[in-house]
């Protein structure tokens, strides 16, 4: 980053001026993060002590809980404390810390739905060599890439962002969002937010395209399979993920892919921000019998 900002620090959203309202809103997400925190809690320590989880399923499952509480740790705490202190304050540097680790984590979180969607790929559509495919140093070697080119992806956004001065401190949104950041660079549409925007849309739409190839050639062999019940149990397997994935990226695009002249999108921030870590959990965990005899296991001795 050569530019050098005139910027300081920089503010933030306020949900209200009023003192009550911003102490509801205080609450809402306070009770929102408890909800997250406890339910991806619950699932990364339910697979990590029952070894009859250690499969590739819940080893992608494990990665895409702590990536959801990486997301929420990002800018839920920040935003409470900014509401219970009645400020909008966030310095340069947390901002610089907020973006990077923001991106960092949403970028692996599309990346492990993409590696589960193979993986239910190859369990239906190519059972006989699964074990074989989907064996355990395929499976960290899909790990370390995930994490890896989710880095690549952080930093890389970070540097285009942040590599330009910024002509005002005023964000629209309640944490550093980069949509909202290059509206505050004082050269507008530069050559670094082109390469953003096109970054942005080429992760977005290869893992879209592939999820969706994935699952064409799912449905194509569920309707093969000549056992009702076999077909529901494939189904069931992979409607959640396909259900959480369309969330995720449809939100995400109305939320990044708005003109720049247009206001920021606050439900479909929160939407694609928030709510699928609040939400995998129930659904990817607690219709899973194996999940949820791991947490009764898992309370029983807690309240032993």
């Amino acid at each position: 980053m050569d530019n050098q900002s005139n910027v300081s620090d920089f503010l933030l959203f306020e949900f209200s001026k009023i003192h009550e309202l911003q102490m509801l809103h205080f609450f809402a997400f306070l009770v929102l993060y408890l909800a997250i925190l406890t339910g991806n809690l619950l699932i990364i320590s339910a697979i990590i002590l029952n070894h009859h989880l250690h499969t590739p399923m819940y080893l992608f499952l494990l990665n895409l809980a702590i990536q959801d509480l990486g997301t929420t740790s990002v800018i839920v705490p920040k935003s409470m404390a900014n509401m219970l202190m009645n400020t909008r304050h966030i310095s340069y540097i947390g901002c610089v810390s907020q973006v990077f680790l923001l991106v960092f984590f949403l970028g692996s979180d599309i990346w492990i739905l993409t590696v589960m969607a193979y993986d239910r790929y190859v369990a239906i559509c190519n059972p006989l060599h699964y074990q074989t495919i989907m064996n355990k140093q395929a499976c960290i070697y899909m790990i370390l890439a995930v994490w890896g080119s989710s880095l690549l992806n952080g930093s890389l956004h970070t540097c285009f962002t942040f590599g330009t001065s910024f002509c005002s401190n005023n964000i629209n949104q309640f944490f550093c969002d980069i949509p909202q950041l290059l509206k505050l660079t004082c050269s507008g549409l530069n050559q670094n937010e082109i390469r953003l925007i096109v970054f942005v849309c080429a992760l977005g739409f290869v893992c879209f395209f592939f999820i969706i190839y994935t699952y064409v050639s799912i449905f194509t062999a569920v309707l093969k399979i000549r056992s009702l019940e076999g077909r529901k149990k494939a189904v069931s397997t992979c409607l959640p993920h396909l259900i959480v994935v369309s969330m995720f990226l449809l939100s995400a695009f109305i939320a990044h892919l708005e003109p720049p002249s247009s206001n920021a999108n606050l439900a479909s921030t929160v939407m694609y921000s928030l709510i699928p870590p609040l939400l995998n959990p129930i659904i990817y965990s607690m219709r899973n019998s194996s999940i949820n005899l791991a947490l009764s296991k898992l309370l029983n001795k807690r309240n032993s």
